[in-house]
């Protein structure tokens, strides 16, 4: 924690509140994830019993009719966020085991590099045994309890056979679910986590060979694919694609994960924590330009959460608004001194008169009621600002070309970058928004009025009087301009038909056209500007950035370049930092040099890699070596009682080896050809 703070109690409760909102947000995106993942799961589940019924009934009502050989096949399309794949297989497997069966594997092609491979993988989690290849003195065998079982699809066929006897002549489990308690025998499920990645021989085989015993062996596949259901036909020809039934899944899309996950963590007051806008661009630029993951993202999000606590002394107010009030009676002089040393309150204090200055730099009691009050403030202005911003979302997301972004997250950062109203994007949404027809604008009011009506902020009575307002006006226009359409095209009519001469018609249209042009703004026009302006004035009183306003950096994180280092590697720096300064890591005293020289007591790597960054392009190695005798000599000076010299050198020596390896392990030299007694330095410049 920060070196700031010294006071035990303080670590010890920042460090309690930190975990405790972790957890709570740990359990929110658990409860995202699966809500998100519910409707493929069930639509899963539900293939899953179809196609179990059709093998054990053996008729062909099914949609996608089973012949005697194929085997059912789920195409699950999950994306390229691999990372992100092994929790949705964690989850589905316990969905599968919970409803349909506990016979599942879940396979993995590095794990599967031969038909054996896969059959002892696929063997041993279906048997629920451990195996130990190395141990075994024939590969094609496991250890099942005191027996070894041959790896082979009759065996398996064996083995599934006696289990479904058994189950349907004892007593139905208490794990087993009631759906698929009526099931004597129940399917099993193999599941392909990385299809792709799988050798194509072993997957023919695999199919080919478990095809021929669909009816003793209810075998049902799935397959995780992460770029195109195509691939399939690909990696297996005809004769063996033809062998399975396939079904295709689509998962979520990332991208609706994301904002779904930034919906319900960031927009929402139930989260005291909050993310600047550069640090949540990092985030999202991670996740847009490398891997998609949403699992990272939440990494990402954690990070974020323990580096505020860790860094921010005034964290500890990072909490409820009742408890966070609580704890401000209880701050410390140096709390209320960091209170005082903060950018923003540092503003709030400048715009005060001098006797209110006086005393919130002076007296600690009065400045706690007046960080209470702010806190409270900046409580309210989160609740105003999550509805508002859901408000300008309705509006914008329906404009053409998207402005300020199609999702909520493009238009919250640009918010927490800057004021957004004085944004081109921003006008050119208004100039968009003041030509939108009539049933868009009742449709986005009638989205807003439900908006602020369920929002939790207090000062939304009168919005939502407005709004509903503004719908009892446009309801009114719809008769009124019917009538008024109506008068003035038979009008125009009646004049066109007394003047049936060329020249009085063109005379007539042009008046037409002039009047059009010089005409007032109809109601309509006028109430839709009206609507617009009152929209734009929500926009500017609630859509504040978070930094503007006091006490902003004890709930937000906005150490963008912290997190970066964190999360974007540098392992060249990194390894040089270590071998060049290894202080920075060690923090041993004794490590301490200044500038260039080589410390005393640095480990023999350091020594060595100090010592290579003095020299050319070729390095002679005894040169190198006396030159690494002489700084480990010095340090340990002779000693009579020690060992001889001679040995002495030859430890040195083989000191000097070890070192020098490791060196060549980590690409900083390689062995030269031009002359065997030298060595060829790879890397140049600084890092």
């Amino acid at each position: 924690f920060s070196e700031r703070s010294n006071d035990a109690e303080d670590i010890a409760l920042r460090f309690a509140t930190c975990q405790s909102l972790w957890y709570q947000i740990k359990s929110e995106t658990e409860q995202i994830q699966e809500d998100l993942n519910k409707q493929l799961f069930d639509n899963l589940v539900h293939f899953l019993k179809q196609s179990h019924s059709e093998l054990q009934e053996k008729t062909t009502e099914w949609s996608c009719p089973l012949k005697s050989r194929e085997i059912p096949t789920a195409a699950l399309v999950l994306g390229v966020n691999v990372t992100d794949h092994d929790l949705i297989f964690k989850s589905l497997s316990e969905v599968l085991q919970n409803n349909i069966t506990h016979y599942i594997a879940l396979l993995e092609a590095k794990d599967c590099p031969g038909i054996k491979n896969l059959m002892q993988k696929l063997m041993g989690q279906l048997m629920n045994c451990c195996i130990d290849v190395d141990s075994l003195e024939d590969e094609d065998y496991v250890q099942v309890s005191q027996n070894r079982v041959r790896c082979s699809i009759t065996s398996l066929t064996s083995w599934y056979e006696s289990v479904a006897k058994k189950k349907a002549s004892g007593t139905p489990s208490k794990k087993q679910s009631s759906s698929s308690r009526h099931w004597q025998s129940p399917p099993v499920v193999v599941i392909l986590k990385d299809m792709e990645s799988f050798n194509t021989k072993v997957l023919q085989d695999f199919i080919v060979i478990s095809s021929q015993h669909i009816r003793e062996l209810p075998l049902v596949l799935i397959f995780g694919i992460a770029t195109s259901p195509m691939i399939i036909h690909s990696l297996l020809p005809h004769s063996v694609s033809s062998l399975l039934c396939i079904e295709l899944f689509q998962s979520l899309s990332c991208k609706e994960h994301l904002s779904t996950i930034i919906d319900k963590l960031l927009l929402t007051a139930k989260f005291p924590f909050k993310l600047g806008e550069k640090v949540l661009q990092v985030l999202i630029s991670i996740f847009l330009y490398h891997d998609f993951s949403v699992q990272n993202f939440i990494k990402g999000f954690q990070l974020s959460l323990v580096e505020h606590f860790y860094s921010q002394p005034l964290s500890v107010l990072c909490c409820q608004l009742v408890d966070a009030k609580k704890r401000v009676n209880s701050l410390s002089h140096d709390q209320c001194e960091n209170i005082r040393r903060l950018p923003s309150f540092r503003r709030y204090v400048e715009h005060e008169v001098s006797e209110k200055q006086i005393a919130l730099l002076t007296e600690d009691d009065f400045l706690k009621e007046v960080v209470q009050k702010l806190l409270e403030d900046l409580y309210v202005y989160h609740e105003n600002y999550v509805s508002v911003l859901r408000c300008l979302h309705v509006f914008t997301s329906s404009l053409p070309k998207y402005p300020l972004g199609k999702q909520i997250r493009e238009l919250h950062c640009a918010c927490l970058e800057n004021q957004v109203w004085e944004t081109e994007e921003y006008e050119s949404s208004l100039q968009l928004a003041r030509m939108l027809s009539k049933s868009d604008l009742v449709t986005m009011l009638q989205q807003c009025v439900q908006i602020f009506v369920s929002s939790s902020g207090k000062e939304f009575d009168k919005t939502v009087e407005k709004l509903k307002e503004f719908l009892t006006q446009f309801q009114k226009l719809e008769v009124a301009e019917a009538f008024q359409e109506q008068d003035v095209s038979v009008s125009s009519q009646k004049e066109l038909q007394k003047k049936t001469d060329l020249y009085h018609l063109q005379k007539t249209l042009l008046e037409l056209k002039d009047s059009r042009r010089s005409k007032k703004l109809t109601k309509f026009e006028m109430l839709r500007s009206e609507v617009v302006d009152y929209i734009d004035s929500l926009v500017r009183n609630y859509l504040v950035p978070a930094g503007h306003k006091t006490l902003h950096e004890v709930l937000y994180f906005n150490s963008a370049s912290v997190l970066r280092g964190h999360l974007n590697a540098a392992p060249r720096t990194a390894l040089h930092t270590a071998l060049n300064n290894p202080y920075c890591y060690l923090k041993n005293q004794a490590l301490k040099s200044d500038g260039g020289s080589i410390s005393n007591k640095a480990p023999d790597i350091c020594i060595v890699y100090k010592l290579h960054l003095e020299s050319g392009r070729l390095i002679n190695l005894v040169d190198w070596l006396e030159a690494f005798s002489t700084v480990v000599t010095a340090v340990e000076g002779t000693n009579a009682d020690a060992a001889s010299s001679d040995q002495v050198d030859d430890i040195v020596h083989a000191r000097f080896i070890r070192a020098v390896s490791e060196l060549e392990l980590l690409g900083f030299i390689k062995p030269s050809k031009q002359k065997t007694d030298h060595v060829a330095r790879l890397t140049w410049g600084g890092c």
